[in-house]
């Protein structure tokens, strides 16, 4: 599955879910909450596939689902830029010390795994927008 694959599947389950909220008269606070990770286990078990095995992505007691993904993750799938005889198709806008690029065979993608930056509530809150795609605008790497 390609990034731009996955980033419009989950934009579009992201949507659903909000709007089912928003439907019932959910403030921003009560969405941000009920996307928190074990309300989520419970009431959404398809918006992500570890919840099946209800496994968080990152280490972390109080994990917030609502990012999903990181407003600072850019990519692009047919590359970025060649480096020496590999590709890079993403990378971190910010450069967080708990990320890191990893190489697999010729390509070079950004492993967010020991980061936690968008799934804090207060970072959620921060970046909050009902259109997960607008908060995410930046991610498809566009030069």
């Amino acid at each position: 599955m390609s990034y731009k694959s996955w980033f419009d599947a989950h934009a579009d389950k992201h949507k659903k879910i909000v709007d089912k909220l928003v439907a019932k008269g959910f403030s921003k606070e009560q969405i941000i909450e009920y996307f928190d990770f074990d309300n989520m286990v419970q009431h959404e078990s398809d918006f992500c596939p570890l919840y099946e095995d209800n496994k968080k992505c990152h280490d972390m007691s109080k994990l917030n689902c609502y990012l999903c993904a990181c407003p600072n993750f850019r990519f692009k799938d047919d590359g970025i830029e060649k480096q020496e005889d590999k590709t890079q198709y993403s990378f971190c806008s910010i450069d967080s010390k708990d990320g890191n690029q990893g190489i697999y065979g010729d390509k070079i993608h950004q492993d967010c795994s020991k980061c936690t930056v968008p799934h804090h509530k207060s970072y959620v809150e921060k970046n909050f927008d009902l259109d997960w795609k607008k908060t995410m605008k930046e991610c498809e790497w566009k030069n």
